[in-house]
């Protein structure tokens, strides 16, 4: 897809902790099926993790994914949105991406946010949001 041109009225912008893990493969074939209704209310939806582009370009062609995969190895972008956070998981600590959603206006103007994100019912919750605009 190509962003060449085009003047959404909203973008989605989410942020995934890694590329073919259960959680964020579910998220992303949710923006995909509703790739059309996004679409219809002139939404571009963007996903984004610390994966590289070669790992994003196997992610996507693996599950037919049609939504934009970005790559933020250095964490600027996640750091920028303030969902490059410390985690745990088996009493061990860690950095990584706090899974979160965030809508932006055509203004450049954040308009819905999403943070903590469970994947069941989300993508819909996003879609009615963008929607209302």
């Amino acid at each position: 897809m190509s962003l060449s041109g085009l003047r959404p009225k909203a973008v989605v912008v989410y942020f995934y902790p890694k590329d073919d893990t259960p959680g964020c493969t579910k998220e992303a074939i949710g923006f995909t099926e509703l790739g059309s209704d996004f679409a219809a209310a002139n939404c571009v939806v963007i996903g984004i993790s610390k994966d590289s582009v070669k790992k994003h370009d196997k992610f996507r062609d693996k599950h037919s994914l049609s939504v934009v995969l970005a790559s933020d190895e250095v964490s600027d972008v996640c750091e920028r949105y303030g969902v490059w956070k410390e985690k745990s998981m088996y009493g061990k600590t860690y950095m990584g991406i706090e899974r979160s959603t965030f809508l932006i206006d055509g203004t450049g103007k954040i308009v819905g946010e999403w943070r903590k994100v469970r994947v069941p019912g989300h993508v819909e919750a996003v879609l009615e949001a963008a929607q209302a605009l």
